[in-house]
């Protein structure tokens, strides 16, 4: 996908079970509620990271997220749920389908071109790999410390963010600890843009919210 420079892709990581308040209500609403305040704060991409829904479920949530029309929907490594759902692409893991495997999949089946396959990695060699293999962008961190990426130990910094950037040519997002505060030096570090749970779940401010992701926006790219 051909991204300005100048426009740095900012994208909502979902975590139903960690949005304040999900208690009090059910899970799947609040889930559609914050995937809405993403798309209507500006959020260019929704990734739905809910791994533990059934297919019927995160169909569902997919269908509703691509109905907003605001936001590229991309889902955690269902490929033919995102597929059913006509979502953008889909996202792999460490423990998701190889991604060799998954673009070979993708490419035989009946996905339109566009539609994305992406990975997360930790290394610039994991960076480089994911080129290799077919992906169309790479998720990259921790960048910094965040309790939902703790299991893959140590944050790796700007720098190591900068050095997988220089490595590879697919678009780089910056994920773990991603905030206003330090988007700007993960954009300036060559990042294509960030991915962030608590930046938008945590929000009770749309306007606030609306704003930061404005001038994560306007942030110009380095590298």
């Amino acid at each position: 996908m051909p991204l300005a420079a100048s426009t740095p892709i900012v994208c909502c990581v979902t975590d139903r079970r960690n949005i304040p308040g999900s208690a009090a209500e059910d899970p799947l609403s609040a889930l559609r509620n914050c995937i809405r305040a993403a798309g209507e704060a500006g959020a260019d991409w929704v990734q739905i990271r809910e791994k533990d829904l059934s297919g019927r479920e995160l169909l569902s949530v997919a269908r509703n997220a691509v109905a907003l029309a605001r936001v590229r929907v991309i889902v955690n490594d269902r490929a033919d749920v995102a597929l059913a759902a006509g979502a953008a692409g889909v996202h792999l893991g460490a423990a998701s389908a190889p991604l060799r495997e998954m673009v070979r999949w993708v490419r035989e089946s009946s996905a339109p071109v566009e539609f994305l396959v992406g990975i997360s990695c930790h290394s610039a060699e994991e960076v480089c790999r994911a080129e290799s293999g077919g992906a169309g962008y790479a998720f990259f961190g921790p960048v910094f410390h965040t309790p939902s990426k703790r299991a893959f130990g140590e944050p790796q910094g700007i720098p190591r963010l900068e050095a997988a950037c220089r490595a590879a040519r697919i678009p780089v997002i910056a994920i773990g600890g991603i905030s206003e505060a330090n988007a700007e030096d993960c954009i300036r570090a060559g990042a294509s843009g960030i991915a962030a749970i608590r930046m938008f779940q945590d929000s009770k401010d749309a306007a606030g919210l609306a704003k930061a992701v404005a001038r994560i926006h306007a942030i110009r790219r380095g590298g």
